[in-house]
């Protein structure tokens, strides 16, 4: 019903405001008596075969919803009925903030790809954690952090830590967003060195509470094979938690929309299809070339079941969907969950 009704409609009006009214949408029918059994009656896929266990964490199933969807914590609680296993809300930074110009998204539909640069626009740490207190605890949330676009490169780690330390009675899991291609000033994120700094100042920020949170590296599908044996050493010099593979691109090669098209859109982080190879390419490396030696969230271009299981047999542990999403509906979720279901028996 999602790509024959409403999918067409929607994708006529501008993909922010979509964003938006779809958000009210969800939220509106789930207050409608009946319609959240009805969702879950629908998406939802309960068997013990889907349950994964990863970091001292317990997932229903491996299907997450990744970062950039519910970057305020809004909605999590109403998404939880499509069947995913756990959602990942963020980028949270310390203080809100309206990112980049509009327009700042746009969609490839020949591609089946979505570029954006909204530059970490959210609310900020305070409006994310008011809504985290609304938790209903039907999954597990982990909490993308970032910086300010404008804080000083001397203070990188500060935005960081306001972040951990706040969000750290409210969400399961952490992710270091330092690969985001929409924010300025970035450079000094990809500096091993100041990684080195910045994950063990939150490591120490995480040993002073009493319970300890997961945190994971959030990393590029551009990277080399030199780069990807950096950050395969980083993860065993820092003992990070694990690694979610990838975030956007800004590789436009191989794409069936125009060079007229692409030079309108301009810069931005591309994601969906387009980049599943890329995506799935760096997850293998780092599976083969680190023996396992940490789990892999595989997440870029799945949206069919078959590209779901094709990130895991490339050695991802858990996987998110985001474009995906947005072009397949939440019957996706209920398709690679079945699909996981036949595989293990």
């Amino acid at each position: 019903m999602y790509k024959l009704l409403l999918r067409p409609v929607l994708f006529t009006f501008d993909p922010e405001k979509v964003h938006h009214f779809t958000f009210s949408l969800i939220r509106n029918f789930s207050k409608v008596p009946g319609m959240t059994s009805l969702f879950k009656s629908l998406y939802l896929v309960n068997n013990p075969s889907l349950e994964r266990e990863f970091f001292g964490l317990k997932f229903k199933n491996p299907v997450g919803l990744a970062a950039g969807f519910d970057k305020n914590a809004v909605l999590y609680n109403e998404l939880a009925n499509f069947g995913f296993g756990f959602i990942e809300i963020g980028t949270v930074t310390p203080k809100g903030q309206v990112g980049n110009p509009k327009k700042r998204l746009f969609r490839l539909k020949d591609d089946k790809g979505i570029i954006n640069r909204m530059g970490f626009n959210n609310e900020g740490l305070e409006a994310a954690i008011k809504q985290l207190k609304k938790n209903k605890g039907q999954l597990i949330i982990g909490g993308n952090i970032g910086k300010n676009t404008d804080t000083n490169p001397e203070d990188y780690t500060k935005d960081y830590l306001d972040c951990f330390n706040g969000l750290h009675p409210y969400v399961d899991y952490f992710v270091l967003n330092v690969s985001c291609p929409n924010v300025g000033s970035h450079a000094k994120l990809n500096d091993k060195d100041y990684l080195l700094e910045l994950i063990s100042e939150v490591q120490k920020a995480n040993n002073k509470f009493e319970k300890q949170k997961p945190i994971l590296l959030k990393i590029a599908p551009d990277l080399n094979d030199n780069q990807l044996d950096e950050i395969i050493d980083l993860i065993a010099e820092t003992n990070l938690d694990g690694v979610i593979s990838s975030n956007t691109s800004t590789d436009r090669t191989g794409l069936k929309a125009s060079v007229e098209r692409l030079e309108a859109i301009g810069n931005g982080g591309l994601s969906g299809q387009p980049i599943k190879d890329k995506s799935t390419r760096v997850i293998k490396y780092l599976a083969n070339k680190s023996n396992k030696a940490f789990p892999i969230i595989g997440v870029g271009g799945i949206h069919s079941a078959e590209d779901a299981l094709e990130k895991i047999e490339a050695g991802a542990d858990l996987i998110q969907v985001y474009t995906g999403f947005i072009y397949e509906g939440p019957k996706l979720i209920r398709d690679i969950n079945r699909a996981l279901i036949k595989k293990a028996n």
